[in-house]
């Protein structure tokens, strides 16, 4: 029974459809090695190097090219069986192997323009920019792929493309707010009028916080309680936005009063207040610096403080604030004169009278 057995795979193995779809399995395996090892030598090579397209290329390359060996070792293999066996398969072959080729290069396409994108975004390049033309190529690149298939399926693309034009007008009235949104998205990469990782809020609505993502449909703002807000791109067309991010200066705006028993002291206050800012290297000289007595309030006499500082950081700032506002109320002190602070006087006409009685 044994040696039976072992005749019989014998005669299998040393049929001639046997042999060859075996040594196409074998060839398929040793391109495949071979070139995996190749990829893996020039990414060495070109990983060196300052540009990002080299290496963009072999990246998106390796696993495309591997795919692609695959396709047609095994193509060649299934020729092989079907030329043997005289069965229908042969007929489809040659579209399903065309359509898996087309596959594979727009999976090269895409993953090229993926690894582009994050090149450039590491070298320094804006990311909404990046982000904007990778989605739009990408897009490109599966309609293209998409359209070239069916075509070699054997699908009218003349009746498919008729039948969107119509039928896009029920669908631009079905889905209004989801066609919105996307040329609301498309305004945002065209204008610009903030990128990922800017800080921007809105006067009209509630909406504050750092621009984290940038969608087609939605537009994700990290606030400042650590809470995602998505916002459809749409709302962006409505409303007034502020971008702080943006700004060349911080401002100060400070009004400061001084007692009533301190009068004949404001004027070297003020101009010593004024000294020491323009001679502050934390506060931008070329912007407007105003120090100046402005009120006679109810119970101070009140100056003013207007300048700008050279940071825009957040936190930097507010210590630059804070130096400058201590360093005012030492001025002060050292005239002689105090910060006022809000007094009432009351006169008590008969009090006098009615104490005798």
């Amino acid at each position: 029974m044994e040696d039976i057995v072992i005749t019989d795979l014998l005669t299998f193995f040393s049929h001639p459809v046997v042999l060859q779809v075996f040594a196409v399995v074998v060839a398929t395996v040793v391109a495949n090695y071979l070139v995996r090892k190749f990829f893996r030598k020039l990414y060495e090579r070109v990983s060196k190097t300052r540009t990002v397209w080299d290496d963009a290329l072999v990246c998106a390359t390796q696993r495309p090219a591997a795919l692609l060996i695959w396709i047609i070792g095994i193509g060649f293999a299934v020729e092989v069986i079907s030329a043997q066996t005289e069965s229908s398969l042969s007929k489809l072959i040659d579209p399903v192997r065309y359509a898996l080729i087309i596959g594979v290069i727009t999976y090269f396409a895409i993953s090229f323009v993926r690894e582009c994108e994050k090149g450039f975004i590491h070298n320094g390049a804006d990311i909404t920019t990046a982000n904007a033309i990778s989605k739009l190529l990408r897009i490109s690149i599966f309609i293209t792929a998409a359209l070239t298939v069916l075509q070699t399926l054997g699908v009218s693309i003349q009746g498919l493309l008729a039948f969107g034009g119509v039928g896009g007008i029920a669908v631009g009235f079905a889905a209004k707010d989801l066609l919105a949104n996307f040329f609301g998205g498309l305004m945002i990469y065209l204008d610009r009028p903030f990128a990922v990782g800017d800080w921007v809020r809105s006067p009209d609505r509630d909406i504050e916080g750092t621009v984290e993502n940038i969608g087609w449909r939605l537009t994700v703002i990290r606030t400042f309680q650590q809470r995602p807000l998505y916002v459809p791109n749409s709302v962006f067309a409505n409303i007034a936005l502020e971008n702080p991010s943006r700004m060349h200066n911080r401002r100060i705006y400070e009004t400061i009063g001084v007692r009533y028993d301190d009068a004949d002291r404001v004027r070297g206050i003020v101009e010593e207040v004024k000294s020491y800012l323009q001679n502050n290297e934390e506060i931008e000289q070329e912007r407007t610096l105003m120090v100046n007595f402005n009120n006679f309030g109810p119970s101070s006499l009140d100056f003013f403080i207007y300048c700008f500082t050279k940071t825009t950081n957040w936190v930097e700032f507010h210590g630059v604030k804070q130096s400058v506002l201590l360093t005012i109320h030492d001025i002060i002190t050292a005239h002689g004169a105090e910060v006022a602070f809000p007094t009432t006087t009351v006169h008590l006409s008969g009090a006098e009278h009615e104490v005798n009685d």
